[in-house]
């Protein structure tokens, strides 16, 4: 009897442990659902606040770009409010001579700042200056690497900084073109280099000419030291190469499709063709020797800068006549659609180390150039 009772007391505790088993389970269950729930809950919540701040980027944005484009549509307006009217359509060249810069203001700089900066007449009547430095050449054979390396005849092959990035825009661009196989084949010449080589003019002419007649003479084929634009730093000459294809570099580069591309579209990247003649490079080039002292056909460009090159396309200046034109009117501005592209200013600092640039606070940008012949360009940029 004792047994049986003792075995009947256990059957309740193994049921009592099974329920409590299960309502764990459950509850465990529960519990996760709850959790889950919740994590979606939240993880919606910062969907929706992460979304709501994107939005609000937007929004911020937008103001802000059309608050931007509202100001560059006023440039124009407001740098010439005061001003002549200009055409709508096309370019159109103002004179503002009898007008002064607006909203000015001034910044000191040296010789050294603004003298390989772009507009550094070099010719046979304008030696390159006396302070001239080479510091700032760079070799354009390392200058750029990589795959954006510009192919050169050999790394001696050097210019100022600001030439090599406008050389490299324009063989990007030609490139976008498929337009390739550009070679720079010489650039920058030292005063001993360029001695050298007028010095081999004048030994092998010294048969024929004595003295003066035989500087003069030698003169006529190679610049006198100093008065060669290789002399500046700010020119080069192309060709076009390939390694792999010798037919390639048989070709007349004036005639080639890359030369052509490069000398009607070299100006809006800054550069100019230094020493055109009638009907070359181009069938509508202007024969502009009697400015230049050049006659020879060099497929040689010139870095200028962007705005002074726009205005010299457009009226179709050397370099030489664009200089005489800004002596006789030193402040212009050129438009394009109704739009101020470019303010120039050209000022006297005669043989100063240091000036004062006149300066106007409504162009964004701006450069300035010594042009050795006593005064300095500074062009306003507006876009």
């Amino acid at each position: 009897m004792s047994r049986r009772k003792k075995k009947s007391k256990a059957v309740p505790v193994v049921i009592v442990l099974t329920v409590l088993m299960i309502a764990l389970c459950v509850a465990c269950f529960y519990a996760g659902h709850f959790v889950e729930t919740q994590r979606k809950a939240a993880r919606e919540d910062l969907e929706q606040r992460q979304e709501a701040v994107r939005e609000e980027n937007r929004k911020i944005q937008a103001e802000y770009d059309a608050r931007l484009a509202e100001l560059e549509s006023q440039t124009s307006v407001t740098a010439s409010e005061s001003w002549p009217d200009h055409k709508s359509k096309g370019w159109d060249l103002l004179d503002l001579s009898s007008y002064p810069l607006e909203n000015q203001t001034a910044e000191t700089k040296t010789r050294a700042e603004v003298m390989a900066t772009g507009m550094l007449l070099v010719n046979q009547w304008h030696s390159r200056p006396e302070d001239f430095s080479e510091a700032a050449l760079v070799s354009l054979g390392k200058y750029y690497g990589g795959n954006d390396k510009v192919q050169v005849a050999d790394y001696t092959i050097s210019l100022f900084p600001v030439a090599a990035d406008a050389l490299k825009a324009a063989l990007d661009a030609a490139k976008a073109e498929d337009l390739i196989h550009y070679m720079v084949s010489e650039g920058y010449r030292s005063w001993d280099t360029q001695n050298t080589y007028f010095q081999n003019k004048v030994n092998k002419l010294s048969s024929k000419y004595q003295g003066d007649a035989l500087i003069e003479a030698a003169k006529k084929e190679v610049n006198y030291p100093g008065t060669s634009e290789f002399n500046s730093g700010l020119s080069f000459t192309l060709r076009l190469y390939d390694k792999n294809d010798p037919e390639v570099g048989s070709t007349k580069y004036s005639a080639s499709t890359q030369g052509r591309w490069m000398n009607e579209n070299c100006w809006k990247y800054g550069l100019v063709f230094r020493f055109p003649l009638g009907g070359w490079p181009l069938d509508s080039s202007q024969d502009k020797s009697f400015k230049t002292g050049v006659s020879s056909k060099l497929n040689l460009y010139r870095y200028v800068g962007k705005g002074n090159a726009a205005v010299m396309h457009y009226m179709d200046f050397c370099m030489e006549e664009y200089i005489e034109y800004l002596e006789e009117h030193p402040h212009i501005a050129l438009f394009e659609n109704g739009f101020l592209k470019y303010e120039i200013y050209r000022q006297m600092v005669g043989e100063s180390d240091t000036f004062d640039v006149q300066l106007t606070r409504n162009a964004p940008s701006y450069s300035t150039s010594l042009d050795n012949m006593g005064g300095i360009i500074t062009v306003f940029e507006y876009d």
